[in-house]
């Protein structure tokens, strides 16, 4: 997936932080480069977006070789009142479980109608 990210305009249900952090936790090795194509982000938009998890203490790092380790802190509450109490690991399991229902039976996407 090579070249600028698309554009995107309007709402989306996901921040980039929670697409960024599900990244992660899919591949604790991932490089920013991967976590920016997946996301259809750029490069800078990922560094920055990791600087914040790790200043507000989400997310850690430690350089092995060229590459980095991340570590999530799943006890962490996320920011928003709304939901005050909820986890980043909650979260994940949420995003983890819709990413393992939405492909089915060879990679085939999953949807509640039917093909036209």
């Amino acid at each position: 997936m090579g070249g600028a990210p698309e554009s995107h305009t309007g709402w989306t249900f996901l921040t980039n932080h929670a697409r960024v952090l599900a990244a992660i936790a899919d591949d604790k090795n991932v490089r920013i480069r991967d976590i920016a194509a997946h996301c259809r982000l750029t490069e800078r938009a990922v560094q920055k977006i990791i600087g914040d998890l790790e200043r507000e203490g989400y997310l850690s790092h430690t350089r092995e070789g060229r590459g980095n380790i991340y570590r999530i802190d799943p006890a962490k509450v996320l920011r928003h009142p709304a939901e005050s109490g909820l986890t980043v690991a909650a979260l994940l399991a949420l995003l983890a479980q819709d990413e393992a229902h939405r492909f089915q039976e060879g990679g085939a996407a999953s949807t509640d109608r039917p093909a036209p």
